[in-house]
């Protein structure tokens, strides 16, 4: 017998992404939205999916994805982005999977990630596995997996065995430079925040230097020269142009939230 599959997804105004996620899950057996105050008609496409819905003050990344996780009754557990879909391989694949009796405890998912509608196939974003698939409690009885408790790239954490799926995610992210933008707006905020809990914000000049200017430049060139960021044409150009600034604006940000302390 196929065990329950429970599917988990937290929401804030995203009725541009909402139903195609929705579309992709439809074969699991529920579907939890943990929705923090949309405005949009994010709610009306998830009770259209028949999805059980929740209202839930915004409490920052991980403990959003640890209440949606709490409302799920499966023993298994699909954590997906509200701006992510399964392909119709992977659907397929993760049904054999759990019909399958599994002896993982989780599965890692390859994320195909797109900018401006590309798939970016090189300069280190994809295969970009992320563990998403999961059993409620492990097979070792260990705790539940959780998100771990921290402002940005939250992960899972889970005392079991992790096996990779063969199919993709893709993550329809940044249809336009001005959302990706204000997406590293927001998350080198959140990562600031991240340095300066670990202590290490840029006291003196040359770490300023360091961080904020020749970080960025090593950072662009790895990804988009080593690791063959040019073959994904102007898109990759301008996406791993914009990504190298990431750690400039984290630094400068925690510089600056310590100095006017």
């Amino acid at each position: 017998m196929t065990p329950k599959l429970s599917v988990a997804i937290i929401t804030l105004n995203e009725e541009a992404n909402l139903a195609r996620t929705l579309a992709s899950v439809q074969f699991a057996d529920e579907i939890i939205v943990v929705d923090s105050g949309s405005t949009d008609r994010t709610l009306e496409i998830a009770a259209s999916f028949k999805a059980k819905l929740f209202l839930e003050p915004w409490q920052g990344f991980a403990r959003q994805k640890n209440f949606a996780i709490e409302q799920c009754t499966g023993t298994w557990i699909l954590s997906l982005d509200a701006d992510e879909a399964l392909t119709p391989e992977l659907q397929t694949e993760i049904g054999a999977v759990l019909s399958g009796n599994p002896t993982a405890d989780a599965y890692l998912l390859r994320r195909r990630n797109l900018f401006l509608g590309r798939w970016i196939r090189h300069g280190g974003f994809y295969p970009d596995p992320h563990l998403r698939l999961f059993r409620r409690h492990s097979a070792n009885f260990a705790p539940p997996a959780r998100f771990t408790d921290r402002p940005v790239h939250e992960t899972i954490a889970l005392d079991g065995v992790t096996e990779t799926l063969k199919h993709d995610i893709v993550h329809h992210a940044y249809p336009t430079i001005e959302s990706y933008i204000e997406s590293l707006n927001r998350y080198s905020t959140l990562g600031a925040q991240t340095i300066i809990d670990k202590g290490h914000t840029s006291h003196s000049r040359l770490a300023l230097l360091h961080n904020v200017l020749i970080r960025p430049i090593l950072t662009f060139f790895r990804n988009y020269l080593l690791r063959l960021g040019f073959l994904d044409g102007r898109e990759g150009l301008l996406l791993h142009l914009y990504h190298s600034t990431y750690t400039s604006w984290q630094h400068a940000k925690a510089w600056q939230t310590v100095r006017n302390r």
